[in-house]
C-alpha cells in the first residue's frame, strides 16, 4: 500500500476512487485489497485458483474474504460476474496487483495489460521480456523486491525489538515501515530516473551499489555506478 501511494503520487493518479484488481486472494493479495480499500480505491476485480470476481461498482474486500471463507473460492460472490485470472490481468484498471503466481505477465500478455500501476505482490509476476514491454508502454511496475518487502521490514523490527527487550505499539511499528519502506521506494526512483532504467532494474543498481559501497569503504574507496571497476 505505501509503494502504491507513493507511486500514484508520482504519476498523479488520484487513489480516492482509483480502480483496482487483484489476482490471488491470499494473505497478500486479501490484505493489499483491504489496505488499498481504506485509502479509498475501488476494488473491482479478485480472483483466486478458480478463477475471479468482478463487478465495475466495486466490492468489499472484507465481505469477499467471508465469501471465500464460507465457500471456499470469491468466485460467485453476490453482485459480481465471472471472471478468469487471466481476463482479470487485462482489464481497465489504475493498479493491477499480481499477488498470485510467478510468470502471470509474460511476452504473450504484456501487450494486453492496461493498467497505469502494476505492484507485484507475488514473487516474479512479471518475466523479463514483459518487463521491457511494460516499461515501452509508460506502465509503471513496483518490482517486488520493493514491493512485498514490509513483512522482511518489520521482521528486522521485531528482532530489534527482541534484542532490546523492548516493545513498540502497533501504531509505532507501522509509522516505521511507512519511514522504511517510503525512503526505499524514492531512493529506487531517484535510481530509476538518473539512469533511464525501469524501477526492477534500478532496484537492482541500488542494492549492487550499497554492497559495494560497503565492501570497499572498507578499503577506504567509493563505488561509481558510472565506472563499476574504478574506485573514485
Amino acid at each position: 500500500m505505501y509503494t502504491v501511494i507513493e507511486a500514484a503520487k508520482h504519476l498523479g493518479i488520484n487513489l480516492k476512487g482509483a480502480t483496482v484488481a487483484v489476482q490471488g486472494y491470499g494473505n497478500v493479495g486479501y490484505h493489499a485489497a483491504r489496505l488499498l480499500h481504506e485509502v479509498g480505491c475501488k476494488i473491482i476485480a479478485v480472483s483466486d485458483s478458480k478463477g475471479g470476481a468482478c463487478n465495475p461498482e466495486g466490492l468489499d474486500p472484507e465481505k469477499v474474504l467471508a465469501h471465500k471463507d464460507k465457500t471456499g473460492s470469491v468466485v460467485d460472490y453476490p453482485g459480481s460476474t465471472f471472471i478468469t485470472n487471466e481476463q482479470l490481468l487485462e482489464l481497465e484498471c489504475d493498479i493491477l496487483v499480481p499477488a498470485a503466481l510467478e510468470n502471470q505477465i509474460t511476452k504473450a500478455n504484456a501487450d494486453k495489460i492496461k493498467a497505469k500501476i502494476v505492484a507485484e505482490g507475488a514473487n516474479g509476476p512479471v518475466t523479463p521480456d514483459a518487463d521491457e514491454i511494460l516499461f515501452k508502454k509508460g506502465i509503471f511496475v513496483i518490482p517486488d523486491i520493493l514491493a512485498n518487502s514490509g513483512g522482511v521490514i518489520v521482521s528486522y523490527f521485531e528482532q530489534v525489538q527482541n534484542q532490546m527487550n523492548y516493545y513498540w505499539t502497533e501504531e509505532e511499528v507501522r509509522n516505521k515501515l511507512k519511514e522504511t519502506i517510503t525512503k526505499a521506494f524514492h531512493d529506487v526512483l531517484n535510481m530509476s530516473k538518473q539512469h533511464n532504467v525501469n524501477m526492477r532494474t534500478a532496484a537492482y543498481m541500488l542494492a549492487v551499489k550499497r554492497v559495494a559501497d560497503a565492501l570497499l569503504a572498507r578499503k577506504g574507496t567509493a563505488f561509481s555506478l558510472e565506472s563499476p571497476l574504478t574506485p573514485r
